[in-house]
C-alpha cells in the first residue's frame, strides 16, 4: 500500500510546503520526498538553521527556503496580509493583525496553498494539533457542504488497510456529525482505490441497548442509509463482530456487511478512536498513515506530534494525492 501511495504521488508530483523545515526529521523527510520524486519541497523556517541542517545531512539539491519572519519576504507577506484582511475584516481582523499573522509560519504556509504558490502543506511535527488547525481553518476553511472537519488514520494491518475515524478532531460528535464523518471517510477510502465497507462502532450490537451513546450510532447509520444508499455500512456493532465475518454472519446474517471484509471503522467519539489507533501502533506494530484531514478546501495535513521521518514522507505522498484529486475537481 505504501508503495502504491508513493507511486501514485510520483505520477504527478506537487509543490509541498513544509512549515517546520528547521526541524531535522522534517528536513530529512523533505529530502527523501525530493529524491524520490514524490514532490518539490518548499522549506519554511530560519534560513541559517535550515542551511546548516542541510549541510549536516548532505541535502544538496536546489530548493526554495522561505522565512516568514524575515524582511526578505516583505512583498509576499504584504500581499498575503491584504488578501487575508479583505476576507476577515468583517470578522474583526485589522490589517495590522493580518500583517502580524503572516509572520507565523502556519498562516503563511496556508496562504501559499490558498493562492497557488504551493500545492499542499504539511505541519504539526513540533506543535500541538489545535495550534496548527486554527490557522488552517482561518485561511482556507472547510470544503463546500462540510459543517465540521475530521481526521482518519489508515492502519496497515495483516488483513489489509483499515481506516479509523475520527482520530483527532471531534470529541463527541452528534449522530448527524458521525454520519458525515463516515461519509467523508468513505470518500478518502475511495481516493486510495479501495471500496469502503464500513462499520459504525459502539459498545453494543444493533438495538440491544437504549443508551443514548448507542442511540446516536443507530441514528447515524439510518442517516447514511437514507442519504447515501450506495454506501456499504451498518451498525451499531461491537468491534469484534465488525471484524469477524464468521461471528457477524452467524449472529446477524441480516447485516449489510455480513460476508464482507470491513475496512473502515467509525468510532462514536474521539477518545475511543484515538486510543485504538495508538494501541494498534504500539502493540501490533501496525504502521499508521495519518491523521489524514477530511473536509478542508485545500490539501493541507497536520502531522502527529513528533512523527517519524517515514511517517512524514508517507503524509507528504498522501498530501500530493489529495492535491491531485482536488485539482481534478
Amino acid at each position: 500500500m505504501i508503495r502504491l501511495i508513493h507511486d501514485r504521488a510520483r505520477s504527478a508530483p506537487k509543490k509541498i510546503v513544509f512549515a517546520e523545515a528547521d526541524q531535522l526529521d522534517v528536513l530529512k523527510a523533505a529530502q527523501i520526498v525530493m529524491e524520490e520524486g514524490i514532490g518539490q519541497p518548499i522549506l519554511l523556517g530560519r534560513k541559517d538553521v535550515i542551511s546548516d541542517l542541510m549541510q549536516s545531512i548532505n541535502f544538496q539539491e536546489e530548493v526554495s527556503i522561505l522565512d516568514p519572519k524575515s524582511d526578505e519576504q516583505l512583498e509576499i507577506k504584504s500581499k498575503y496580509a491584504n488578501l487575508f484582511w479583505n476576507e476577515q475584516k468583517r470578522k474583526g481582523v485589522t490589517l495590522y493583525e493580518a500583517e502580524s499573522l503572516m509572520r507565523e509560519r502556519n498562516y503563511f504556509a496556508a496562504m501559499m496553498v490558498k493562492n497557488g504558490d504551493a500545492d499542499a502543506m504539511l505541519s504539526g511535527y513540533s506543535r500541538n494539533y489545535a495550534s496548527v488547525i486554527k490557522p488552517v481553518l482561518d485561511v482556507v476553511g472547510k470544503d463546500k457542504g462540510v459543517s465540521k472537519i475530521a481526521a482518519t488514520n489508515m492502519m496497515l494491518t495483516d488483513r489489509g488497510p483499515i481506516f479509523i475515524s475520527d482520530t483527532s478532531i471531534n470529541i463527541d460528535p452528534t449522530a448527524k456529525e458521525l454520519a458525515k464523518i463516515g461519509f467523508m471517510t468513505s470518500e478518502i477510502v475511495k481516493m486510495f482505490g479501495i471500496k469502503p465497507v464500513m462499520a459504525m462502532l459502539s459498545f453494543t450490537n444493533f438495538g440491544s441497548s437504549k443508551h443514548p451513546n448507542a442511540g446516536k450510532v443507530t441514528d447515524a447509520v439510518a442517516y447514511l442509509h437514507r442519504y447515501y444508499p450506495d454506501l456499504v455500512v451498518d451498525g451499531p456493532l461491537q468491534s469484534d463482530f465488525a471484524l469477524n465475518r464468521e461471528m457477524l454472519e452467524e449472529r446477524f446474517p441480516f447485516s449489510e456487511i455480513a460476508k464482507k471484509n470491513v475496512n473502515t471503522l467509525i468510532f462514536p467519539n474521539l477518545e475511543s478512536a484515538n486510543i485504538t489507533y495508538k494501541l494498534m501502533k504500539e502493540l501490533n506494530k501496525n504502521q499508521s498513515v495519518g491523521p489524514i484531514l477530511l473536509g478542508l478546501k485545500e490539501p493541507i495535513h497536520v502531522l502527529q506530534l513528533g512523527a517519524s521521518v517515514d511517517e512524514i514522507v508517507n503524509m507528504a505522498a498522501v498530501a500530493v494525492i489529495d492535491a491531485q484529486q482536488k485539482q481534478k475537481r
